[in-house]
């Protein structure tokens, strides 16, 4: 069982105080005409965005909880709310992935459709999901009506890196920041989404997460487990790992998701034991590594091994060897 796209969920879990400030925002009737919604990848900043959005659309101010079954509720779902406009990356047909930035023209819709009077009389709302990927275009689109907001309509801008947005569109926003969630919190949500996992399974994919449910879920679905186990392996070889090992493991890796997958955790992996050593904390295989290299070295791995995942997926190249070459700079 997956968790529903944000626009599609009425569940948001280890969020209160942040669903209490738009609560307070709307009964005190002063409401920002912009929100800048931050926090990790896959924590439900969208998710957020949208049980806003259609608390706005459907009046009232007592909770941010809407049944499937409700008339916005399906609207929103369906995107066919006259008063929504989501705006993020498009689909890359050809290239079958996410484009690399928020089309511009996309953007520049943003001020026309705010302007329009609210077809069902209440509030016009943008969600821009993925803000940092705009482009200098775009951003430029979204800063004009920002300066200038309209009456009756209000901006959210989901963003996992707000530090790339225009320092003058942050400063237009109000901000609220959502943190990594608690592990009971992390729990439940795997209990919800995927009930099938045994304790030992949700307990390694809440510690591999960080606190982001949307990362736990895709590592669930993903067979992140699996490749987690492969990573605990070179780790707890390391320098001894063989270059044979190597070869029998990244043929397991030829596909993207795999292959991605490693070279995040692998280098997640080193940036654990380097902090852990930074604070005194080190123990076990994090102990070991840095008694094999510094921290230093270990800092040069951690960056060779990221610009060969960049250079792989950006030109297409074997992925085959490059998980063999990046499992060299650990031998």
């Amino acid at each position: 069982m997956s968790a529903p796209e944000p626009r599609e969920n009425t569940r948001l879990i280890g969020h209160a105080a942040a669903e209490r400030a738009v609560l307070d925002a709307l009964a005190g009737g002063r409401l920002h005409h912009a929100w800048l919604i931050t926090g990790p990848e896959g924590v439900g900043k969208a998710t957020l965005a949208f049980r806003f959005a259609r608390r706005l659309l459907a009046g009232g101010a007592d909770t941010l909880e809407m049944g499937a079954s409700e008339l916005v509720f399906r609207r929103v779902a369906a995107g066919s709310h006259a008063d929504l406009l989501t705006v993020e990356r498009e689909w890359d047909e050809k290239k079958k992935r996410l484009k690399k930035n928020i089309a511009a023209e996309t953007a520049r819709g943003i001020p026309g459709f705010l302007h329009l009077t609210p077809a069902e009389g209440g509030w016009r709302v943008v969600i821009v999901d993925g803000a940092e990927d705009m482009n200098a275009h775009s951003a430029n689109a979204l800063l004009k009506v920002l300066e200038e907001p309209p009456r009756r309509a209000v901006i959210m801008l989901v963003s996992a890196a707000p530090g790339r947005l225009l320092p003058t569109i942050r400063s237009r926003c109000r901000t609220l920041a959502l943190a990594p969630l608690a592990a009971a919190d992390m729990a439940q949500v795997l209990e919800l989404y995927s009930p099938g996992l045994a304790a030992a399974e949700r307990g390694r994919l809440v510690a591999l997460a960080e606190g982001s449910p949307g990362r736990a879920l895709a590592l669930a679905e993903q067979g992140g487990l699996a490749v987690a186990g492969m990573v605990d392996e070179v780790l707890g070889a390391v320098p001894g790992f063989s270059l044979l090992q190597g070869y029998e493991m990244a043929d397991k890796l030829r596909d993207e998701t795999a292959f991605e997958l490693f070279f995040t955790l692998l280098r997640g992996g080193i940036a654990g034991a380097v902090t852990a050593h930074l604070r005194g904390a080190a123990d076990g295989v994090q102990a070991r590594l840095m008694g094999v290299r510094g921290v230093e070295a270990w800092g040069a791995v951690w960056t060779r091994l990221g610009e060969i995942q960049r250079e792989t997926e950006q030109h297409n190249l074997e992925r085959r060897q490059a998980v063999v070459a990046g499992l060299g700079l650990l031998v």
